[in-house]
């Protein structure tokens, strides 16, 4: 049973105090997963540019083979840049996520009606976190998945059915993450 606010002792008030006043240390986190998420959004940025630039030379050459070689280098390019904005998107949700759970609301975030806070900003458990975290986590690692297999050399059947495993895999997992989500 809880003490009543006059029962307790300057000692423990003091302390107790104290002890609340520890949750401002997340601002570290906050702040750090905030500038983490803009450098990464810097970074596919920075990429997107130099792979959009470096395709600026596939239309104009003739000669199919090299054409092969830059779509397949292009398509490897995209396919880090979507890996690197997911990285943005985790760091970015954690920053906020805790700022929330920790500190306080986003008060400017649900001014207006603003409708991205609804299902951006709605955690309210550290399981909330957990779980917006891990579905995007599940994105990254299924980017990488398909990342690794574009350059992927299938040379015999074990190759070819250990790739087939690893689609069916990421499929299930995916569809276990949305039998997940939609079972609370």
């Amino acid at each position: 049973m809880l003490k009543k606010l006059e029962d307790r002792s300057a000692l423990e008030a003091a302390f107790e105090s104290s002890l609340w006043n520890s949750r401002w240390a997340v601002l570290v986190a906050v702040i750090s997963s905030v500038i983490a998420a803009l450098l990464m959004f810097y970074i596919a940025g920075v990429d997107t540019f130099y792979t959009i630039e470096h395709l600026a030379s596939y239309a104009a050459n003739d000669d199919y083979g090299e054409r092969g070689e830059i779509r397949a280098e292009a398509v490897a390019q995209v396919v880090e840049i979507i890996d690197i904005f997911l990285l943005a998107i985790v760091l970015l949700i954690f920053g906020l996520g805790l700022y929330e759970l920790y500190i306080s609301k986003i008060h400017h975030a649900y001014e207006d009606g603003n409708d991205a806070s609804d299902h951006l900003l709605s955690i309210d458990s550290l399981d909330d976190l957990k779980s917006r975290l891990g579905k995007v986590i599940m994105m990254i690692l299924i980017v990488k998945f398909f990342e690794l297999a574009i350059g992927m050399e299938v040379d015999d059947t074990t190759a070819l059915l250990m790739f087939a495993g690893g689609v069916l895999m990421s499929a299930a997992a995916l569809v276990l993450t949305e039998m997940a989500t939609r079972s609370k």
